[in-house]
């Protein structure tokens, strides 16, 4: 069983802040460009951002200057750090390998931004 578990998610006020977290396996990890994904109520899931193996990072617009995704080679964990948040980037956060499987979707964080 695949298992990429997501963590940090919470309820919190425009303008502030969250940093969640993914923890997979080494062997996920090491390999494959990983993502975090929005299911925002009523929506699609959507790429928000990806970061390649060697660190280079992409955003969807909407995220760009606010949101930053990192990852940890030695913790096999993969972060993304979200600032300035408003009310739109209420939703569930997924992470999974880009482009993603459909046998490593977790549980997903639910972040609540508030007005």
């Amino acid at each position: 069983q695949v298992q990429l578990v997501e963590s940090g998610g919470g309820l919190v006020q425009a303008g502030g802040s969250l940093n969640l977290s993914c923890v997979t396996s080494s062997s996920i990890f090491l390999v494959n460009i990983m993502g975090w994904y929005r299911q925002a109520p009523g929506k699609q899931r959507e790429l928000v951002a990806a970061i390649h193996i060697g660190g280079s990072a992409n955003y969807t617009d909407s995220v760009k200057g606010r949101f930053t995704i990192s990852r940890n080679y030695f913790k096999s964990t993969t972060y993304l750090q979200m600032n300035s948040l408003k009310p739109e980037d209420t939703g569930i956060y997924y992470c999974n390998v880009k482009p993603p499987r459909n046998d490593y979707w977790g549980q997903g964080a639910q972040v609540t931004v508030t007005s």
